[in-house]
């Protein structure tokens, strides 16, 4: 992302978009998400849901790479089996060298791989996080709500005054 600050958050997005619904499964993430009440949810719903967190999901990365100052990544060569797919092990090494792990859950077959779930620090699932704070809003307002509250945390990152918001809480 040394382009960052020239593309702007929406040419982040742009470019961000093809390559994470590529790499994502983000179908499976949502109903992981979601969790049991998945099977409830009207399938048109369950459109809107993943349409919805896939889109909240690329304005998130989008928000993050906000600029370059000589971060790298350092992926492991062999990945992890697991019963329910492979973990990668990764480190994005900051400017200063201090670095921070993030593991990714992989699932498929043959060359047809795609990331399930992120481990931030190797061991805190965004998904089991995501159930969580899905779980209250599925509970309060039912999944219309749901997909409501994903279409404002997407359009709150993609806002300009948003991503600077985000990037200075971090």
């Amino acid at each position: 992302m040394k382009q960052a600050r020239e593309l702007g958050i929406n040419g982040r997005y742009e470019k961000l978009a093809p390559v994470i619904r590529a790499t994502f499964d983000l179908a499976a993430m949502t109903r992981i998400a979601v969790g049991p009440d998945w099977s409830s949810i009207p399938s048109e719903q369950q459109t809107a849901l993943i349409d919805n967190f896939a889109h909240m999901t690329i304005a998130t990365y989008a928000a993050r790479f906000d600029g370059y100052s000589g971060e790298r990544f350092e992926v492991e060569p062999t990945a992890e089996a697991r019963n329910t797919g492979r973990i990668v092990h990764t480190k994005l090494l900051q400017a200063n060298g201090e670095p921070i792990t993030l593991n990714y859950l992989l699932r498929g077959s043959g060359e047809n791989w795609k990331v399930v779930d992120v481990y931030l620090t190797g061991t805190i699932s965004e998904l089991a996080t995501r159930r969580t704070e899905f779980g209250a809003i599925l509970k309060s307002g039912g999944p219309s709500a749901l997909i409501e509250s994903l279409r404002r945390q997407s359009e709150k990152l993609l806002s300009p005054s948003g991503s600077k918001a985000d990037s200075r809480a971090r």
